[in-house]
């Protein structure tokens, strides 16, 4: 079983991340074998919330060029968490409005 905070890798900030707030969704870059269950619990855990649903979605990696040579950047996965009606938000991401 991992910790959460090995699921739970990082925040996402982004203009769209910023406007799902306001209906109680968060963005966040979670470890590529969690699954929804695992990453529920672990938001659950680390912040004190309560989760409704958990969207996930793998994100595949961009080119990226250093002169003549290209690369891709690594495969993540990113997992947007709902929080029920009557839960608190997670004061991380409050901090940022």
């Amino acid at each position: 079983m991992k910790m959460a905070q090995d699921i739970i890798l990082k925040p996402i900030i982004t203009e769209a991340s910023m406007e799902g707030m306001q209906l109680k969704k968060y963005t966040f870059k979670v470890a590529k074998d969690a699954g929804k269950i695992e990453i529920g619990k672990a938001v659950e855990e680390l912040f004190g919330v309560k989760v409704a649903k958990v969207n996930t979605m793998n994100v595949k990696g961009h080119e990226k060029r250093m002169g003549r040579t290209s690369g891709y950047t690594p495969d993540w996965k990113k997992a947007i968490v709902t929080l029920t009606e009557d839960s608190k938000g997670i004061e991380f991401f409050e901090s940022m409005m």
